[in-house]
Protein backbone atom coordinates (compact mmCIF):
# COMPACT_ATOMS: atom_id res chain seq x y z
CA UNK A 1 0.00 0.00 0.00
CA UNK A 2 2.83 2.52 1.28
CA UNK A 3 4.91 1.37 -2.14
CA UNK A 4 1.21 2.40 -4.39
CA UNK A 5 0.94 5.68 -2.06
CA UNK A 6 4.40 7.10 -3.22
CA UNK A 7 4.28 5.76 -6.75
CA UNK A 8 1.05 8.05 -6.97
CA UNK A 9 2.51 10.72 -5.43
CA UNK A 10 5.35 10.49 -7.73
CA UNK A 11 3.15 10.48 -10.73
CA UNK A 12 1.44 13.76 -9.48
CA UNK A 13 5.07 15.73 -8.91
CA UNK A 14 5.75 14.66 -12.90
CA UNK A 15 2.30 15.50 -14.03
CA UNK A 16 2.55 18.86 -12.16
CA UNK A 17 6.27 19.62 -13.73
CA UNK A 18 5.03 18.42 -17.10
CA UNK A 19 2.33 21.20 -16.73
CA UNK A 20 4.77 23.88 -15.11
CA UNK A 21 7.05 22.88 -18.22
CA UNK A 22 4.44 23.70 -20.81
CA UNK A 23 3.04 26.99 -19.08
CA UNK A 24 6.67 28.23 -19.23
CA UNK A 25 7.11 27.36 -22.48
CA UNK A 26 7.98 30.32 -24.74
CA UNK A 27 5.69 30.21 -27.98
CA UNK A 28 5.41 32.77 -31.25
CA UNK A 29 1.83 34.32 -30.59
CA UNK A 30 0.21 35.02 -33.82
CA UNK A 31 -2.96 36.97 -34.15
CA UNK A 32 -4.85 39.58 -36.34
CA UNK A 33 -6.72 43.01 -35.05
CA UNK A 34 -9.79 44.00 -36.59
CA UNK A 35 -12.53 46.66 -35.53
CA UNK A 36 -15.22 45.22 -33.72
CA UNK A 37 -18.34 44.40 -36.15
CA UNK A 38 -16.49 44.21 -38.96
CA UNK A 39 -13.64 43.05 -41.16
CA UNK A 40 -11.56 45.98 -41.28
CA UNK A 41 -8.42 45.11 -40.17
CA UNK A 42 -6.41 47.52 -38.03
CA UNK A 43 -2.91 48.27 -37.95
CA UNK A 44 -0.03 49.92 -36.32
CA UNK A 45 -1.63 48.92 -33.36
CA UNK A 46 0.99 48.10 -30.13
CA UNK A 47 0.90 44.23 -28.46
CA UNK A 48 2.24 44.30 -25.04
CA UNK A 49 3.31 41.14 -23.04
CA UNK A 50 2.69 42.69 -19.55
CA UNK A 51 4.15 39.57 -18.07
CA UNK A 52 7.70 39.99 -20.60
CA UNK A 53 7.01 43.71 -21.52
CA UNK A 54 7.84 42.70 -25.01
CA UNK A 55 6.51 44.83 -27.40
CA UNK A 56 5.49 44.27 -31.34
CA UNK A 57 2.93 46.32 -33.52
CA UNK A 58 0.54 44.92 -36.15
CA UNK A 59 1.47 45.26 -39.94
CA UNK A 60 -0.39 46.80 -43.02
CA UNK A 61 -3.06 43.55 -42.85
CA UNK A 62 -3.46 43.84 -39.11
CA UNK A 63 -1.27 40.94 -38.22
CA UNK A 64 1.31 40.23 -36.06
CA UNK A 65 3.58 37.84 -34.12
CA UNK A 66 4.80 37.81 -30.57
CA UNK A 67 6.90 35.60 -28.22
CA UNK A 68 4.68 34.46 -25.00
CA UNK A 69 3.92 31.65 -22.60
CA UNK A 70 0.63 29.96 -21.86
CA UNK A 71 -0.92 32.47 -19.16
CA UNK A 72 0.66 35.71 -20.48
CA UNK A 73 -1.74 38.65 -21.16
CA UNK A 74 -1.77 40.80 -24.21
CA UNK A 75 -2.61 44.37 -23.65
CA UNK A 76 -3.49 45.82 -27.46
CA UNK A 77 -4.10 49.67 -27.67
CA UNK A 78 -4.55 51.80 -30.54
CA UNK A 79 -5.42 55.93 -30.86
CA UNK A 80 -8.99 56.11 -31.10
CA UNK A 81 -9.61 52.23 -29.56
CA UNK A 82 -10.55 50.99 -26.22
CA UNK A 83 -7.68 49.01 -24.97
CA UNK A 84 -7.94 45.17 -25.11
CA UNK A 85 -6.91 42.27 -23.09
CA UNK A 86 -6.29 39.02 -24.14
CA UNK A 87 -4.98 36.22 -22.20
CA UNK A 88 -2.76 33.58 -24.22
CA UNK A 89 -4.89 30.04 -23.12
CA UNK A 90 -3.42 27.61 -26.04
CA UNK A 91 -0.74 28.07 -28.71
CA UNK A 92 -3.77 28.98 -31.06
CA UNK A 93 -3.48 32.07 -33.38
CA UNK A 94 -5.92 35.25 -31.72
CA UNK A 95 -8.21 37.23 -33.13
CA UNK A 96 -9.12 40.44 -31.27
CA UNK A 97 -12.19 43.13 -32.39
CA UNK A 98 -11.15 46.49 -30.96
CA UNK A 99 -14.46 48.97 -30.02
CA UNK A 100 -13.68 52.31 -31.64
CA UNK A 101 -13.74 54.92 -29.25
CA UNK A 102 -17.13 57.37 -29.95
CA UNK A 103 -16.38 61.38 -29.51
CA UNK A 104 -19.55 63.07 -29.11
CA UNK A 105 -20.33 66.62 -30.82
CA UNK A 106 -17.46 66.46 -33.11
CA UNK A 107 -17.40 66.19 -36.76
CA UNK A 108 -14.30 64.71 -38.36
CA UNK A 109 -13.78 65.99 -42.03
CA UNK A 110 -11.64 63.91 -43.92
CA UNK A 111 -9.43 65.87 -46.42
CA UNK A 112 -8.05 64.10 -49.87
CA UNK A 113 -4.51 62.77 -48.55
CA UNK A 114 -1.06 64.59 -48.90
CA UNK A 115 -0.37 62.28 -51.70
CA UNK A 116 -3.05 62.96 -53.47
CA UNK A 117 -3.15 67.03 -53.03
CA UNK A 118 1.09 66.68 -54.06
CA UNK A 119 -0.08 64.34 -57.10
CA UNK A 120 -2.64 66.78 -58.44
CA UNK A 121 0.05 69.63 -58.04
CA UNK A 122 2.13 67.80 -60.38
CA UNK A 123 -0.42 66.60 -62.59
CA UNK A 124 -1.12 70.48 -63.24
CA UNK A 125 2.56 71.24 -64.18
CA UNK A 126 2.24 68.60 -66.76
CA UNK A 127 -0.90 69.72 -67.74
CA UNK A 128 1.15 72.89 -68.69
CA UNK A 129 3.66 71.40 -70.58
CA UNK A 130 5.91 70.44 -67.68
CA UNK A 131 7.29 67.44 -68.68
CA UNK A 132 9.06 64.42 -66.77
CA UNK A 133 7.68 66.04 -63.23
CA UNK A 134 9.67 68.82 -63.53
CA UNK A 135 13.01 66.65 -64.23
CA UNK A 136 15.68 67.21 -66.93
CA UNK A 137 14.27 66.36 -70.17
CA UNK A 138 15.75 63.36 -72.43
CA UNK A 139 18.12 64.62 -75.42
CA UNK A 140 15.24 63.57 -77.86
CA UNK A 141 13.02 66.73 -76.28
CA UNK A 142 15.64 69.03 -77.65
CA UNK A 143 15.54 67.63 -80.96
CA UNK A 144 12.09 67.36 -81.52
CA UNK A 145 10.94 70.76 -80.13
CA UNK A 146 14.01 73.12 -79.15
CA UNK A 147 11.64 75.98 -77.83
CA UNK A 148 10.12 73.49 -75.62
CA UNK A 149 13.51 72.09 -74.45
CA UNK A 150 14.49 75.82 -73.90
CA UNK A 151 11.46 76.29 -71.72
CA UNK A 152 12.22 73.56 -69.78
CA UNK A 153 15.94 74.48 -69.22
CA UNK A 154 15.32 78.04 -68.46
CA UNK A 155 11.34 78.49 -67.73
CA UNK A 156 10.29 79.89 -64.66
CA UNK A 157 7.71 77.04 -64.43
CA UNK A 158 9.96 74.29 -65.10
CA UNK A 159 12.02 75.60 -62.12
CA UNK A 160 9.17 76.06 -60.05
CA UNK A 161 8.35 72.22 -60.85
CA UNK A 162 11.15 70.76 -60.31
CA UNK A 163 11.56 72.52 -56.80
CA UNK A 164 8.04 71.15 -56.45
CA UNK A 165 9.06 67.84 -57.17
CA UNK A 166 12.04 67.87 -54.43
CA UNK A 167 9.47 69.19 -51.70
CA UNK A 168 6.77 66.66 -52.56
CA UNK A 169 9.16 63.74 -52.16
CA UNK A 170 10.45 64.67 -49.43
CA UNK A 171 6.79 65.81 -47.96
CA UNK A 172 5.76 62.08 -48.74
CA UNK A 173 9.46 60.16 -47.00
CA UNK A 174 8.63 62.59 -43.92
CA UNK A 175 5.03 61.01 -43.89
CA UNK A 176 5.95 57.85 -44.20
CA UNK A 177 8.71 58.22 -41.08
CA UNK A 178 6.02 59.56 -39.16
CA UNK A 179 3.51 56.92 -40.00
CA UNK A 180 5.80 54.49 -37.88
CA UNK A 181 7.88 56.44 -35.53
CA UNK A 182 4.63 57.77 -33.86
CA UNK A 183 4.32 59.54 -29.90
CA UNK A 184 2.27 55.99 -29.20
CA UNK A 185 5.08 54.13 -29.92
CA UNK A 186 8.17 55.57 -28.56
CA UNK A 187 6.43 56.22 -25.43
CA UNK A 188 5.34 52.33 -24.95
CA UNK A 189 9.26 51.54 -25.57
CA UNK A 190 10.46 54.33 -23.49
CA UNK A 191 8.12 54.84 -20.88
CA UNK A 192 9.65 58.47 -21.08
CA UNK A 193 8.04 61.54 -19.37
CA UNK A 194 5.20 63.15 -21.80
CA UNK A 195 7.56 66.75 -21.67
CA UNK A 196 10.75 65.00 -22.71
CA UNK A 197 9.07 62.39 -25.79
CA UNK A 198 9.47 65.56 -28.11
CA UNK A 199 12.99 65.68 -27.15
CA UNK A 200 13.79 62.45 -27.61
CA UNK A 201 12.13 61.66 -30.77
CA UNK A 202 13.31 65.14 -32.20
CA UNK A 203 17.08 64.05 -31.46
CA UNK A 204 16.64 60.11 -32.86
CA UNK A 205 13.95 60.40 -35.63
CA UNK A 206 15.13 57.31 -37.89
CA UNK A 207 15.74 58.31 -41.64
CA UNK A 208 13.35 57.35 -44.17
CA UNK A 209 16.29 54.93 -46.31
CA UNK A 210 16.63 53.17 -42.74
CA UNK A 211 12.93 52.73 -42.09
CA UNK A 212 12.65 51.16 -45.77
CA UNK A 213 15.21 48.41 -44.51
CA UNK A 214 13.61 47.89 -41.19
CA UNK A 215 10.80 46.05 -39.86
CA UNK A 216 8.71 46.67 -36.93
CA UNK A 217 11.28 44.70 -34.35
CA UNK A 218 13.90 46.12 -35.79
CA UNK A 219 12.44 49.82 -35.18
CA UNK A 220 11.64 48.82 -31.75
CA UNK A 221 14.97 47.73 -30.89
CA UNK A 222 16.46 51.46 -32.85
CA UNK A 223 14.04 53.15 -29.94
CA UNK A 224 16.02 51.01 -27.05
CA UNK A 225 19.34 51.66 -28.21
CA UNK A 226 18.50 55.33 -28.72
CA UNK A 227 17.04 55.53 -24.81
CA UNK A 228 19.72 53.47 -23.58
CA UNK A 229 22.23 56.29 -25.03
CA UNK A 230 19.84 59.46 -24.12
CA UNK A 231 19.59 58.53 -20.86
CA UNK A 232 23.36 58.31 -20.31
CA UNK A 233 23.98 61.28 -22.29
CA UNK A 234 21.28 63.55 -21.47
CA UNK A 235 22.48 65.10 -17.94
CA UNK A 236 26.14 66.05 -19.95
CA UNK A 237 25.46 67.47 -23.27
CA UNK A 238 22.55 69.61 -25.08
CA UNK A 239 23.52 67.97 -28.65
CA UNK A 240 22.71 64.66 -28.89
CA UNK A 241 23.71 62.10 -31.75
CA UNK A 242 21.84 60.05 -33.55
CA UNK A 243 22.74 56.25 -33.39
CA UNK A 244 22.89 54.56 -36.39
Amino acid sequence: MRLRYNLLLTIIFICCLHGIGFAQQVLDIKGVVFKKSSSERISQALITNLNSNILMMTDELGGFSIKASIGDTLLITKTSFTPQRVVVANKEDIAVFMQPVIELNQVTIKDQSKKQELNEVMHQYRSEGIFNDGKSLPAWAFINSPITGLYNLFGKSPQEARRFAAFSKNELEATEVSRRYTKELVKSVTKLPDDEIPKFMNTFTPSYEDLKEWNDYQLIQYIKKSLAYYQKHKNQATNLQKLY
